[in-house]
């Protein structure tokens, strides 16, 4: 194997720790509107995630920085041919970040009513967003002879990657419901059961659909395998988390989420993005990558930093284990 196909397998893996990782987050956003009953609740979903949430974004750091250095080519394109949706979604993260420390610095009931619709419209958004993005990476946009984007952007708003990013934003919540259900306890911990088994339900169409439809657009045998993976673990979750076994329901649509990443990217492989006008146009690991030598520093780089990674977000999680409730939630002043 290539050092060009060793760092495309690492891109795809950066990009399932992101959406196993920051996909729970956005459902946590999504769900301040869509599962808690007052502002205490929604206190509680918060701080599910509030020691978490900025160490996920480092994932999408990393896999935005790894495709600029390893595939620049794949890089320039993507991001001018996308400039417009990756700039909603990285004025999102902004705005939720700002949300998520402004919200509690002051008592009045519309500065926090303010920040919580942001924190929602801010989370909700990227969810879709980011489906659509991939939807039309894997499908095919339209490249020229230069590796330059020539379309627009209603081009990008085709009815394949609009499913995509469906099935994004329904995952992220279902994914979330399950994470709040392993983290709270007492009235909201039940509804957040229900409510994700509702949304698994839903999820599991809208995924089947799109997934099936990659799959006949350019599977293999491979990418199958990664399908039906993905199908029996989303089943498997949505009963975990009916039976009450979150952590087995969490692992599995974590499981779920992994598996999609990969169907995409085999069924991508040995192009980075497809030329839509012509074959001869792709781009692939071969043609939009860097030097070999440029390769091979990043891969002893990435060797030593990614287990540190690894080790100070598992401590994280660690340290911030244990439920909380509405009963841990002091009344303001």
């Amino acid at each position: 194997m290539e050092l060009h196909d060793v760092w495309f397998v690492l891109i795809a893996v950066l990009w399932t720790g992101y959406f196993f990782l920051e996909g729970f987050d956005f459902g946590i956003g999504v769900l301040t509107k869509l599962l808690a009953r007052d502002r205490k609740e929604r206190r509680v979903l918060i701080n599910t995630i509030g020691p978490v949430w900025d160490g996920n974004e480092v994932w999408l750091l990393s896999a935005g920085g790894a495709t600029f250095a390893a595939f620049p080519e794949w890089y320039a394109t993507l991001f001018s041919g996308f400039y417009l949706p990756l700039l909603i979604i990285l004025v999102c993260l902004i705005v939720r970040g700002v949300a998520f420390e402004y919200r509690a610095k002051r008592p009045e009931e519309r500065w926090q009513t303010n920040w919580e619709h942001a924190i929602f419209w801010t989370s909700l958004v990227p969810a879709v967003l980011w489906g659509v993005a991939f939807g039309n990476i894997v499908r095919g946009v339209k490249i020229d002879a230069d590796m330059e984007y020539v379309g627009n952007l209603w081009d990008l708003l085709n009815p394949y990657a609009l499913l995509g990013g469906l099935v994004t934003l329904f995952l992220f919540t279902f994914h979330g419901a399950v994470f709040a259900a392993l983290k709270t306890v007492g009235d909201i911990r039940g509804r957040a059961r229900a409510l994700a088994v509702k949304l698994g339900v839903a999820t599991a169409v809208l995924a089947l659909v799109f997934l099936v439809l990659t799959q006949l657009d350019n599977g293999d045998g491979w990418s199958l395998a990664a399908l039906v993976i993905a199908a029996v673990s989303l089943v498997g979750a949505i009963g975990a988390v009916a039976a009450g076994r979150e952590g087995w329901s969490f692992a599995l649509s974590g499981v779920t989420i992994a598996a999609t990443v990969t169907m995409l990217f085999l069924t991508l492989f040995p192009n980075v993005m497809p030329s839509s006008l012509n074959d001869a146009w792709n781009l692939t690991v071969t043609n939009a990558s860097s030097s070999g030598y440029t390769l091979t520093i990043m891969t002893w780089c990435a060797g030593i930093a990614t287990p540190l990674v690894l080790l100070y977000q598992g401590w994280t999680y660690w340290v911030f284990r244990k439920r909380i409730g509405t009963q841990h939630i002091a009344d303001p002043h």
